[in-house]
């Protein structure tokens, strides 16, 4: 699951992030259910990085809330997130494309332009 997401989902909005925001989006955040120096860490991992910006959600409370909590206990993961984008004006939800099990289908870059 963390390889698609670091392989494919996250660099596709890097990449995608100049046109994401020639077409008015204001910020492309990734959000985790990690601890701010994973995901400090992980953005390193993208050194052409220059709009995309990752967030802690340590304790999964911005998870929850959202009804996007996945339980991977049973893989010794704990609680985590589903895969998601969502496309927001004025936090109002305009788009949620939300990902069923490890599926890769309908929350990369290119969906949320194609709804832009």
């Amino acid at each position: 699951m963390r390889e698609i997401v670091s392989m494919q989902h996250v660099p596709g909005f890097i990449q995608s992030a100049e046109e994401l925001k020639a077409k008015g989006v204001d910020e492309i955040l990734v959000i985790s259910v990690n601890d701010l120096f994973v995901m400090k860490a992980w953005a390193k991992t993208y050194p052409e990085n220059k709009h995309v910006k990752f967030l802690a959600d340590g304790s999964g409370i911005y998870t929850k809330a959202l009804g996007l909590e996945l339980d991977l206990s049973d893989k010794g993961l704990g609680t985590r997130s589903r895969r998601y984008a969502i496309l927001a004006d004025d936090l109002v939800v305009k788009v949620a494309n939300i990902e069923e099990g490890g599926a890769f289908t309908v929350s990369g870059a290119d969906e949320i332009l194609k709804a832009l």
